[in-house]
């Protein structure tokens, strides 16, 4: 067997002594992502009970099992993925890709027309090691997102994406300013202290001029 690199053998390290990790574990989530999540989520207070949430880039699923779990019987949670995700409870789940048309206008038929309280957005390019690469992947991935918070969700709604500092993440947040009372960057404690993501947080989305 192949000896595993160094920065394999630090990530798994990190990985297993995590207590993120373990209490994933412990508690049943689908992920340590579901803590990141839940940071976010109580200090700004942005779940109550009957909201439609939108989850993209769900898979395995930690955001929305979260999201679940906390509105309990009420609202509806719609998840979509490019990758498969096991079916959980209460969730609504699309499988395929952001980027493609037809994918997009399926998940609006699901929403049919139902307004958007809170679109969350987890989505990340698959890593190629280069930033010269990743970084406008991630980016472009996050405008997609955006445009879909700008049809989606009502006014008044929130907003809550993933980003990668470096190239086109100012100008993204500079956009964001423009659509949300509020604005905020938050690096939660169970985000991983190396990692170059942040949470972008729009709260407040004004109506969009036509």
């Amino acid at each position: 067997m192949a000896t595993r690199s160094k920065s394999s053998q630090r990530w798994l390290k990190e990985h297993f002594s995590d207590p993120y990790v373990k209490k994933a574990q412990a508690e049943g989530m689908r992920s340590r992502a579901a803590y990141k999540l839940e940071e976010l989520v109580a200090r700004d207070r942005l779940l109550k009970p009957g909201m439609v949430v939108v989850d993209l880039g769900a898979a395995p699923g930690g955001w929305s099992q979260y999201v679940r779990q906390a509105l309990g019987d009420t609202g509806r949670v719609v998840a979509m993925d490019i990758l498969e995700m096991p079916p959980l409870a209460g969730v609504e789940f699309l499988h395929g890709d952001f980027r493609e048309a037809g994918v997009l206008s399926q998940l609006e038929a699901m929403l049919n027309g139902q307004p958007v309280d809170l679109v969350l957005s987890d989505m990340a390019p698959n890593k190629s090691g280069m930033d010269a690469v990743d970084q406008p992947r991630a980016m472009y991935l996050a405008e997609l997102a955006m445009d879909f918070a700008d049809g989606h969700l009502r006014p008044g709604g929130a907003f809550l994406i993933k980003l990668f500092q470096g190239v086109g993440f100012d100008d993204y947040v500079r956009e964001m300013r423009k659509r949300y009372d509020k604005v905020a960057i938050r690096k939660p404690d169970a985000s991983r202290k190396r990692s170059p993501e942040v949470y972008a947080l729009g709260q407040g989305k004004r109506p969009q001029p036509h």
